[in-house]
């Protein structure tokens, strides 16, 4: 499964979800957008979750690697 990504650390919030989106919209099938993010993305995961059909919620996955690292990944059906 392709993959791309998106490190939004730097990124201020009001911009973040709509990059994320634009960038989920550009994926083909079975693809998996992995968000790098400085805290566990949980109303992300929500609002696509609620939001985005195409969003496999059942395969989604958040992994903490350090204090302010947080990488999900967020497949595409």
């Amino acid at each position: 499964m392709a993959a791309t990504t998106l490190d939004i650390r730097d990124v201020p919030p009001s911009e973040r979800h709509p990059k994320i989106h634009d960038a989920f919209q550009a994926l083909g099938s079975g693809e998996t957008l992995e968000i790098v993010n400085d805290h566990e993305p949980k109303p992300l995961f929500y609002e696509f979750q609620a939001e985005v059909e195409d969003f496999d919620a059942d395969a989604y996955e958040v992994e903490q690697r350090g204090a302010t690292e947080f990488v999900a990944r967020l497949p595409k059906k």
